[in-house]
């Protein structure tokens, strides 16, 4: 089982988005045996989801 570790913005408004581009965040993820792994996701998702900080990772994402 994954869960949340970190979410980090990285968007530190130097950059604007293009036109339809979403914002992205990098979360880590950890397991029970303390492996991490990084992915990156649309904030959005994350908020449709109700993931945050100590989540458990949705399975098959």
């Amino acid at each position: 089982m994954w869960k949340i570790k970190q979410i980090f913005d990285g968007d530190y408004g130097c950059e604007e988005l293009q036109p339809g581009q979403k914002t992205k965040v990098s979360v880590t993820l950890v397991d029970n045996a303390g492996n991490e792994k990084f992915v990156t996701v649309e904030d959005d998702w994350l908020t449709e989801n109700d993931l945050d900080v100590g989540s458990e990772w949705p399975v098959g994402v």
